[in-house]
């Protein structure tokens, strides 16, 4: 193994988390940073995602994702910030306050970085057909969603002609759109839950302009087919999500798309020995987006799956400036972190705690709830007193929703023990 390099600050991951993250950093001051990025792009996984619907938030205009990446590219270089590809990033360990980053690639081999600071910002991946407890043999013609994603819009290849989509999360909401726009045939999408794992507006664009039906409560039980699907067996689930004898359909197709959830890639956080929320999946963060692990922070997917990628850069920018500020010596020491909650309807927050002396005058808090809503309440309160109450026509899972919190509701307050995010259902 060659020698240990040293560097003031560490991006792992160059997708749109790591490039806003490293673009806020080099602008708040960081000269001696670098971005590790194991694929041959940068951008991540916006290359493939030539849809448009992107920057409405960060550029107030509607792009496809490589130009959203491209922005954030030709930011990246227009700021002379370093970045390595096809470097895969293999250990991660704290020793003392140093980050030891163990790096492999072609090139230079296996080699070290010593880190005074690191953000994570690896993003997700799909859930497998091995999660999903689907009998059958295994044929070809059953993908990811994001796989078939990149077969299409990269590679100019089809996965099929017939298809068939488990899971309404928005990869599979979009292939639907897109397969069909390609000449294939998209019989349906089934989905477990009694709700769509989806944006309402791309059940909208892609399933209803189109013609596809979705079923809802609805999951694949058994696959035809030895050396290539020939179709699938669709049957109604119950409320405990078990398929009910009686109600299969058989539907005959070639491929079977699966775009059942995604999973923040945090293996690498696991192995530094940083706690994880079980329910997201990504590390518990503060108020600066900084993990149990002092100078290691996160953002992005690898934190809590998003819904728009706006929001992603936004948090990352964040995370960026608080690497800085920890660098700089301007991120005060840890004091008493105040836990957030989620209950009665919210499953989680980020972030998981905050420390009131080093919050900025407002606090995005960002969450999602666990089942559809209608005329509901979104309520944070502390101890028993109400901060916040916000009416929502409509809440999903598919949506990921935000509050803002703010420091003077909370300096100065000695019974500030938690606060409490929570969907009040009845008026």
């Amino acid at each position: 193994m060659r020698g240990t390099m040293k560097k003031d600050l560490v991006i792992i991951g160059g997708g749109p988390a790591g490039l806003a993250a490293a673009a806020a950093a080099r602008e708040t001051g960081v000269e001696d940073l670098l971005i590790l990025e194991r694929d041959q792009h940068l951008g991540g996984i916006l290359n493939q995602c030539i849809h448009n619907g992107f920057g409405l938030h960060t550029f107030q205009e509607e792009l496809t994702g490589p130009e959203y990446a491209g922005r954030y590219v030709e930011k990246v270089r227009s700021l002379e910030i370093p970045y390595k590809l096809n470097s895969m990033v293999v250990d991660l360990r704290a020793e003392g306050s140093r980050k030891i980053v163990t790096v492999m690639n072609r090139e230079e081999g296996m080699y070290e970085i010593e880190a005074r600071a690191v953000i994570l910002a690896m993003g997700c991946r799909e859930r497998p057909r091995g999660a999903l407890n689907i009998p059958g043999y295994r044929p070809a013609g059953i993908y990811s969603a994001g796989t078939a994603q990149r077969y299409v819009n990269r590679e100019g290849r089809m996965p099929g002609r017939e298809a068939v989509i488990l899971g309404s999360g928005d990869i599979g909401l979009i292939m639907a759109r897109r397969l069909t726009l390609e000449g294939a045939k998209v019989k349906l999408v089934a989905e477990i839950q009694p709700y769509s794992g989806g944006l309402q507006r791309n059940i909208v664009q892609c399933l209803d302009d189109f013609g596809i039906p979705l079923k809802l409560s609805h999951t694949v039980v058994d696959i035809r087919g030895k050396e290539r699907v020939e179709g699938v067996t669709v049957a109604r689930v119950d409320e405990n999500l078990k398929p009910i004898p009686g109600t299969e359909e058989e539907i005959s197709c070639d491929t079977l798309l699966l775009s059942c959830g995604l999973i923040p890639e945090n293996e690498l956080t696991n192995g530094l020995g940083t706690s994880l929320n079980p329910v997201t999946g990504g590390p518990f963060v503060n108020e600066s987006l900084e993990t149990d692990k002092e100078g290691v922070f996160a953002c992005g997917n690898v934190l809590h799956v998003h819904d728009l990628v706006d929001y992603v850069s936004e948090e990352a920018a964040q995370a960026g400036r608080n690497a800085a500020a920890f660098l700089q010596g301007n991120l005060s020491g840890r004091g008493r972190e105040i836990p957030l909650v989620g209950t009665d309807g919210v499953r989680y927050t980020v972030p998981s705690s905050i420390d009131v002396s080093r919050m900025n005058e407002t606090q995005i808090v960002r969450f999602r709830v666990g089942n559809a809503y209608r005329n509901a309440y979104l309520e944070v309160r502390c101890g028993g007193e109400l901060l916040l109450s916000l009416k929502k026509p409509v809440l999903a899972p598919g949506q990921m929703e935000q509050v803002l919190l703010k420091k003077a509701d909370l300096a100065g307050r000695k019974d500030l023990k938690e606060i409490t995010f929570r969907v009040r259902t009845q008026v």
